[in-house]
């Protein structure tokens, strides 16, 4: 009989119940800057996008020129999250992911700190930065490519996912499109939840996020400690 533990074909970083925490924190996130920060959604950069466009269509340059500046910060998250995972691995210590989910957790918890006083751009960029560099580095959950930060392609796989149940009877594929509506559900109940703190919790209230984060964290870094290869790349990198 075989003594070795049974090993999971793919790597702690990309098992689906790590995804479903990050993307919980992730709708924590988009709650905290719609209900407190600014009302925008700071997780993705299509929105900032289309006002840029509209400001230029209407002639307002300088404000369209200010939405340079949350996609300089995503833009820059992607780029940081491309060239340090080589840096991190001669570490040798833990994976690039798990570092970066720490990292996440220390500007989460700076910008609980940040009065409501303050520029409500402030919080934005920060959270623009974490969240482009979360979106570039968890990329497949169990080897269906996912996203932690938003759902619009969640809800597409999962209508793609229902659509072709109903054509083929294929109950596989019904098995992965609920997948991807555990994802929507998480992110909407963090949504929820944060939402409903923040009248009370004011500021603060974005540590709640912490807490799913946290528990990715301790995850990720026991498997990195334990017996999973620091060097190996997670798939779809």
């Amino acid at each position: 009989m075989d003594s070795e533990p049974h090993q999971h074909p793919y790597l702690t970083c990309e098992r689906y119940f790590i995804f479903e925490l990050l993307i919980m924190a992730a709708g924590m996130l988009g709650a905290y800057t719609l209900s407190l920060r600014g009302g925008v959604f700071c997780n993705a950069q299509t929105a900032n996008v289309v006002l840029m466009a509209v400001a230029f269509g209407q002639g307002n340059f300088k404000q369209g020129l200010y939405y340079l500046i949350p996609i300089s910060a995503y833009t820059g998250g992607a780029l940081l999250s491309e060239f340090l995972p080589k840096k991190v691995r001669h570490i040798h210590f833990l994976r690039w992911d798990t570092y970066l989910i720490g990292f996440e957790m220390i500007v989460i918890f700076g910008i609980g700190w940040l009065p409501l006083s303050y520029p409500p751009q402030i919080a934005q960029v920060l959270i623009n930065f974490i969240c482009s560099m979360q979106y570039n580095t968890f990329r497949q959950a169990e080897g269906i490519p996912m996203a932690t930060t938003f759902v619009t392609n969640h809800i597409r796989q999962f209508g793609i996912g229902i659509a072709e149940v109903l054509k083929k009877k294929d109950l596989k594929v019904f098995g992965r499109a609920m997948k991807h509506c555990r994802m929507i559900l998480f992110f909407f109940g963090g949504g929820v939840i944060m939402a409903f703190v923040c009248t009370s919790m004011k500021a603060c209230s974005i540590w709640l996020a912490l807490l799913p984060m946290l528990a990715a964290f301790v995850f990720l870094a026991r498997a990195d400690l334990s017996n999973e290869d620091i060097e190996q790349k997670p798939h779809g990198h």
